[in-house]
């Protein structure tokens, strides 16, 4: 399936948020997500379901100084 993560589109096996984090290497990272605009928590990417065209936004902290 084709989605757009992070303003790009990915052709994705993942059928729900976690296995698209696992997919791109964010599986142990600590990262915010949001699935067309909508915040979805940590708990809750497994059950998730993703569909051709959502866009998927992961965040990652930023420390600066």
């Amino acid at each position: 399936m084709r989605i757009l993560v992070n303003g790009a589109w990915r052709e994705t096996t993942g059928a729900d948020v976690a296995a698209v984090l696992e997919e791109l290497g964010f599986a142990a990272s600590v990262v915010a997500t949001a699935v067309n605009g909508e915040f979805v928590a940590t708990g809750t990417r497994a059950a998730t379901r993703l569909a051709e065209g959502d866009r998927l936004e992961v965040l990652a902290p930023m420390q600066g100084g």
